[in-house]
Order: structure tokens, then sequence, then C-alpha cells
């Protein structure tokens, strides 16, 4: 399969996601800029060439929007962090390289947002959070992809129909539970995680993005929901246990406490760094979603790449949450704006491969038990 969609396929792409109407007349496209802090790489720069294939091709593929825009914003240090306050239109045959080569005057993403139906964030950076919290206000829908790569291209040539239909089952399943246990094996220890699951709701993504007001990944195929933090005085969160933790070849441990990290084991660089992240930002220690990806099952490869690795299995995220529906830690929880974080721990055996979920099972007020996953694959 080509990693390139064709004009046809993009338009195809455009009305399957979006399915849109007479009242969507913007297109709004959105790349981030790198600066002497955050620097290019080479994926980074093929996907700002990809957002300006995608504009052009758009353009020329039969949909009735009045405008189909390009638009360049200074990226934000962090992932998920807010969004600058304005972004530059950019008509370029390629895409700028500095920073200083943006040029004209700056649209204000108030007005930006004011006037599309539809934003499509190509970026380096995840906006996915700004998107989610602005498109309910402002009427529009996204599709965050952050870090998207050519290699992704394949899973957005799935049904996604099929795929929401699946994840609005697990839904289903997440809403009717108090808790979810995560029990594990890494190395030769075992151990288990609950999730407390009380007061809230999950939400199914699976790339269909056709109301305003949502914002979503694209390339998706997960089920998604965030922990009880326990935000309310009278009722402290349940969330316990211990989580094993594979980063760059170093497996250690994360102890959880009322939906926090409160201690991480290990005698490594990897753990000695996390360790020091949780002191230095305790906002990045809340628990902030337990994602449930489903991908895998379609035969899509990860790509290295979490907008997509995210998708094919079991995950689970740390840091901002209100973003989402339930989630209560937000920027303000942060010490500063460029270090806003949702960092999302991606169980797969290419990711980590030392651990295995043995069993995710979820529980109800009532005590019915139900397995979703068992040795690492899903068996509803």
């Amino acid at each position: 399969m080509s990693e390139r969609l064709s004009i046809d396929e993009l338009a195809a792409l455009v009305r399957r996601v979006f399915a849109p109407g007479a009242g969507d007349t913007h297109l709004v496209i959105l790349i981030d800029q790198p600066d002497l802090s955050v620097k290019d790489r080479p994926e980074w720069l093929d996907r700002r060439r990809l957002a300006l294939e995608w504009r052009d091709g758009l353009r020329q593929g039969g949909l009735a929007f009045e405008s189909i825009r390009l638009y360049v914003y200074p990226n934000v240090h962090a992932n998920n962090a807010d969004l600058p306050p304005a972004a530059f239109l950019w008509e370029g045959d390629a895409p700028p390289q500095e920073l200083t080569n943006l040029y004209g005057d700056a649209v204000a993403f108030d007005e930006i947002f004011s006037r599309c139906s539809i934003v499509i964030a190509l970026t380096e950076l995840s906006a996915s959070a700004p998107l989610k919290i602005a498109a309910p206000r402002c009427g529009f829908r996204a599709a965050s992809m952050p870090g998207f790569s050519r290699a992704m291209v394949p899973a957005l040539r799935l049904d996604f129909d099929d795929v929401q239909r699946r994840c609005e089952s697990i839904k289903q399943r997440l809403d009717a539970s108090q808790s979810a246990t995560v029990v594990w094996t890494a190395a030769d220890r075992h151990g288990e995680l609950r999730i407390d699951l009380r007061g809230r709701l999950a939400v199914a993504s699976g790339g269909v993005i056709r109301e305003p007001g949502i914002a979503a990944n694209l390339p998706s195929g997960e089920t998604f929901i965030v922990p009880y933090e326990g935000e309310q005085p009278e009722m402290s969160s349940h969330t316990a246990g211990v989580l094993p933790l594979q980063l760059d070849g170093e497996l250690f441990f994360l102890n959880i406490e009322a939906n926090r990290v409160v201690a991480v084991e290990g005698e490594g660089p990897v753990a000695a760094n996390r360790r020091k992240a949780f002191e230095a930002e305790p906002a990045y220690a809340n628990v902030a979603e337990l994602g449930l990806g489903i991908l895998a099952d379609y035969g899509v490869e990860p790509v290295g790449e979490t907008l997509l690795d995210e998708k094919l299995g079991l995950h689970i995220a740390f840091g901002r949450s209100n973003h989402f529906p339930g989630g209560t830690v937000g920027p303000d929880d942060f010490s500063r704006p460029d270090r806003v974080v949702h960092i999302d721990y991606i169980y797969l055996p290419q990711t980590q491969p030392d651990v295995r979920i043995d069993e995710l099972v979820l529980e109800d007020a009532g005590g019915g038990r139900e397995t979703l996953m068992r040795d690492g694959s899903w068996i509803i």
C-alpha cells in the first residue's frame, strides 16, 4: 500500500471522518514550528511538507469548502500545553524552516476557531488538550494528529464506522464499572494496579468526528476514561497499586496511592529521571487516563509514535486530565505553561518487551466482574 494518500483518498478521508455538510464552510490545517529550544528533526520537517500536500490536495478534491487554509504557529515546548495567542497564514510551496521566516499579520486563534468548521492539526507537539477545550466553545470539530508520519497512512484507510462500533461497546462496559484492575507480570515480578472509575464516563474514539464541539485523535481506535482523581474532599480516590514501566530498556516500578505516583522503585538512570520529574511537577504524578486501543486487531503495527501506538493496546497516561470528561488536573496545576504534560505509556510487546498484561478486569457496583483482556489480547 502507498504511504501517500491520493487526492481522491484525501477527499474521501475528510468525508468519512467529518461528514461535512452545507454549513461547513472553512477547513483549517495547523502545523507547529521548531525553534532554538525545540529543534527541527527530519520527521517533523516531513510532516510539515505533508501538511502542505494535504492543503493543496484537498483544494483539488472537489470538496465544497469556501476555503482550505494552513496556519503555522510557534511550538509551545510541551505536549498538550495551551496554544499561543495567534498563528500565521502560510501559502508557501515549501514549509517555513525557521521561526524567523514567518511573515504577515498574526491571526488570533479565537478568530481562526470562530470561523472554521473543521481543524486538522498535523503537529509535532500534541495540541489535543487545547483543541478539546476550544472545540465545544467555538463549535468546530478537530482531528489532532501529533507525531503523524507517512507510515501511519494505512491506519487512515480503516473502516472507521466499524472501529467506532467496537469502541462504543467498550465504552458501555467502562461506564457501568466502578473499577478496572490491571494484572501484570514484569520479569519475575507479579502485581496489579486497581483504577478507580467511580463517577466517570468513558469516551469512544474510533475516528468518527462528525459532531461540532468534538476534538479527537486521528488515526484513532481507542476508548479512554479518566480515573476518579479524589477531587471531592470527603471521598478519596481508590486508585492504588504498582505499575511496571520499561523505558529505554530499563524496567522500574511506580508505586501509586490515591491516584498519584508516590514512589519510583528502580536504581537505573531512567528511574532516577522519572523520580526527579514526578518530584519537580507533582501534577505529572496524577494518573490521568486509562486507554484501551484496539487497532492491533485490525492488523495495524506500531510505528514508534504515541499517536498510533497507543491505539493498538492498553495505555496509561499521567499528568493533565482536564481536557477529558471528568478530569480535574489542568495547566494551573503545573509550575509553568511549558511544563504541562499528558504522557501516555503504552503496554505492547514492541514497546515494553519485559512487561505482560495478564488481565484487565472490570468490576461493577454489585461486584460483577468481566475480563476484557488476557495475556495482552482482547477477548471481547
